[in-house]
């Protein structure tokens, strides 16, 4: 198998330099795959992400051990703006867009101003074309769109970049059942189509494991499962911990 996209190894991050919030996390993305990351509140899932994209330092934390590689450089505490130029784009839990711009506006993101007029318009409709309402939307204030719409202008805006790896943190937060169904469908057409590789951080386990090519359980800042998603989909421990609604004994049960 060739080097992977992605490659973490034995991933420690510590917050306010005492607290160990991910410890020897190792996982890795081949090119067009999609992984999940499945945990409950507080098992690191977030910090892993933003230690991938750089923001993790915004925060007060850092990489304090292990590496992060991504098409073979390392980028462990590396600066958010470099590591997006190098080809990665986060679509973070909150605050996914601007919301006193328009639809139109989130869109120019910094990674695609520097491109031509005619090159970034031909960008933007290609995107567009997985989020038909985002259309509809164009003119509208980002601060008056629902929260599906957001969650799709969030997706788009990052996609606007063509980022090798896209990062989203918590994709069905607080969107109806038919929109859960909505944004996933879209997420496979653009791995499918685009061939982006995407690391994903999900509480709708079922519909993760369903869409994800392998997938990682996270307990206590570290992995604590890991599989091709048909195979945690199948586990007894991870259905009962995530399938049937009990989560009270996670670490207990995998």
């Amino acid at each position: 198998m060739s080097d992977p996209l992605l490659g973490v190894d034995k991933l420690e991050v510590v917050y306010q330099r005492v607290i160990t919030a991910v410890q020897g996390i190792t996982l890795s993305a081949q090119r067009g795959q999609i992984v999940g990351i499945l945990g409950t509140n507080g098992a690191g899932k977030t910090t892993l992400l933003r230690a991938i994209s750089g923001f993790h330092g915004t925060d007060d934390a850092c990489v304090t051990e292990g590496t992060i590689r991504f098409k073979g450089r390392q980028i462990e505490n590396r600066e958010p703006h470099r590591i997006a130029h190098l080809g990665i784009a986060l679509v973070p839990e909150r605050e996914k867009v601007f919301p006193n711009l328009t639809v139109a506006e989130n869109l120019l993101v910094p990674a695609a101003r520097g491109l031509p007029a005619v090159q970034r318009k031909r960008r933007e409709a290609q995107i567009l074309q997985y989020f038909p309402r985002l259309e509809e939307l164009h003119d509208r204030t980002a601060g008056l769109l629902s929260g599906g719409e957001r969650q799709m202008l969030g997706i788009a805006a990052a996609l606007v970049s063509r980022p090798d790896l896209l990062l989203v943190d918590e994709l069905s937060l607080g969107l109806a059942p038919i929109l859960v169904r909505q944004v996933f469908d879209m997420i496979r057409a653009i791995n499918r189509e685009r061939k982006t590789t995407i690391l994903l951080i999900e509480q709708n386990a079922f519909q993760a494991l369903l869409l994800a090519t392998k997938a990682f359980v996270m307990v206590n800042g570290t992995i604590a499962k890991q599989g091709t998603g048909a195979e945690l989909l199948h586990d007894p421990a991870i259905r009962s911990a995530y399938l049937e609604g009990n989560v009270t004994g996670v670490a207990r049960t995998i």
